[in-house]
């Protein structure tokens, strides 16, 4: 369920709250090696399916900095902001990749809001955000983002 937040002005009032979960979205070979690709990373644990069934996760495993910018399409299913211009990412304050993905599996994302500051002509939010894979133990990605919405 996507909580819609009406204005800028009231991002304010959401710190401290856990705004939901997304929907889940397979993550494919495909994707993998069109991410390995464009990043030139094309190491046998996320390319190699033959040979990562022997390797330390018996499948390949999405990179995770592709796990990382799933986020912004996956928080597209938590939040949307009304009234703004632009939102941009901003960046990221900290990040810990804590589990794999394994190719083929389920992963969404849940955010709470840590801040809201003002900025020139917006605001800048903070999200603390998990991605999960689907019936697994623990998150694969933990994360704060930082957007920029622009009225």
């Amino acid at each position: 369920m996507t909580t819609h937040v009406k204005s800028i002005e009231d991002l304010s009032a959401l710190v401290g709250t856990h705004l939901g979960y997304s929907d889940y979205k397979t993550v494919t070979q495909e994707q993998v090696n069109l991410f390995a690709d464009a990043t030139g990373d094309h190491q046998w644990i996320h390319v190699d399916p033959e040979r990562a069934k022997a390797g330390p996760f018996g499948h390949t495993i999405a990179h995770g900095y592709l796990t990382l910018s799933l986020i912004p399409v996956l928080l597209g299913g938590v939040m949307h902001v009304e009234g703004v211009s632009m939102g941009v990412n901003y960046g990221t304050n900290k990040v810990r990749f804590t589990s794999p993905v394994p190719v083929g599996s389920e992963v969404r994302a849940g955010a709470s809001v840590a801040s809201v500051e003002p900025v020139s002509g917006g605001v800048q939010v903070a999200l603390d955000v998990t991605v999960e894979v689907k019936d697994a133990p623990k998150p694969s990605c933990v994360a704060q983002v930082v957007f920029r919405y622009y009225v």
